[in-house]
């Protein structure tokens, strides 16, 4: 029977059926062959022509091999570089364009079994950055391109030059500044020394003579009164200085006391978002877990990545894993333990005082630390029941 003509019905449906990609373990990468189904390949297998394509891989597997590796890479890479660029895509979306090739070169014929063993072998190789996440191994392309560096180069260059040029401005204004300066007249600065008391068994004393009697004074009796009157407020003046300068001395307080206002200070000053700790009582607020465990208290085991909670249910004993945002403090009766979470005095026992419906807030008594028995008032957010 002679062989279909091209525009044959029989020839139609054999082209159509040869498009698209078919099972990969019915295609012979030697003969570039693809079979529809398992009786086909296994008549491609015997034929002289597969034959003779297997002794000819035979005399040198390697050299096969590492064609077909070189043809897989060089492909792979090349879409990779030119369908995402230097962006971060996982492995499986190149894979799968690539393999939308009829005339593609298959994995089973290279040096990797897996896509992970190549994905990995193209980190190693220094072709692209890769790395495991959950959902699988991401690749992201590194340009090796001259003109691409040469690109590069040029932009570092540019924003030196650009750099360069704002600081030969600003030496230019400094030069101006200071040029404008040397041309004025340069003004002494006033230098201010201590006032001290020669003697403490000092007095002033106005000797006015005789002369005080005589209606008209001599120029020497007037020269005198007026040295002596200037030596006077001068006296009073070092006096003064003297007495002000002792009480600012008095009125310094110590060192220790500075530390401990500097370290208040630091304490009023810090307030951070998570307020989780362990042996905490706390509140389940949210619905999400059902009316079993909605508004039933528990216990902080254990605290994870600052805003996520191990708690141990006081009814049930169940033990669940929460978020911040999922539990609320708990303000126990007057007389009872609680632990301050927040504010200047974080992480610091108390005893529950009283309670400030009013303003939302409850009076505590400091049970450790270097301010034990202050009581402070603290907000109802900021602290919470011992368990």
């Amino acid at each position: 029977m002679g062989k279909a003509d091209f525009l044959s019905p029989k020839a139609i449906a054999n082209r159509i059926k040869s498009k698209g990609l078919q099972k990969l373990r019915w295609y012979c990468q030697m003969c570039q062959k693809q079979c529809r189904d398992e009786n086909g390949f296994k008549c491609h297998c015997m034929a002289e022509s597969h034959q003779r394509q297997l002794l000819l891989a035979s005399e040198d597997p390697n050299k096969f091999m590492d064609y077909f590796s070189d043809e897989f890479r060089s492909d792979f890479v090349e879409l990779l570089s030119r369908r995402f660029g230097t962006k971060r895509v996982h492995n499986n979306i190149i894979y799968n364009e690539y393999i939308n090739d009829r005339e593609h070169v298959h994995m089973n014929s290279t040096q990797w079994e897996t896509l992970t063993d190549f994905t990995k072998w193209l980190g190693r190789e220094g072709f692209c950055k890769v790395d495991e996440t959950p959902k699988g191994w991401y690749i992201q392309y590194i340009d090796r391109d001259p003109e691409t560096i040469r690109r590069q180069e040029e932009q570092a260059r540019k924003k030196k030059q650009d750099l360069d040029d704002e600081e030969r401005s600003a030496r230019f204004i400094e030069e101006q500044v200071r040029r404008g300066r040397d041309g004025k007249e340069i003004e002494e600065t006033p230098v201010f020394t201590e006032l001290k008391r020669e003697s403490e068994e000092e007095k002033v004393a106005f000797n006015l003579g005789a002369s005080s009697s005589v209606a008209g004074p001599s120029k020497s009796s007037s020269t005198l009164g007026v040295s002596a009157l200037k030596a006077a407020a001068s006296s009073s003046t070092k006096r003064k200085d003297t007495s002000s300068d002792t009480r600012g001395e008095k009125k310094k307080k110590s060192a220790l006391e500075e530390i401990m206002e500097m370290e208040e200070k630091k304490k009023q000053s810090v307030r951070t978002d998570n307020w989780l700790r362990p042996n905490i009582v706390v509140k389940v607020i949210t619905k999400r877990l059902g009316e079993k465990y909605h508004k039933k208290k528990a216990v902080i085991t254990e605290v994870r990545d600052k805003y996520g909670a191990v708690v141990k249910m006081i009814d049930s004993g169940d033990k669940l894993k929460l978020d911040q945002n999922h539990v609320e403090t708990v303000i126990p009766a007057p007389g009872k333990q609680v632990l301050i979470l927040n504010g200047p005095y974080r992480d610091t026992e108390a005893l529950l005082d009283g309670i400030d419906e009013k303003n939302f807030s409850a009076t505590l008594t400091l049970a450790s630390g270097q301010q034990k028995g202050k009581r402070v008032n603290v907000a109802y957010e900021d602290f919470s029941k011992l368990a």
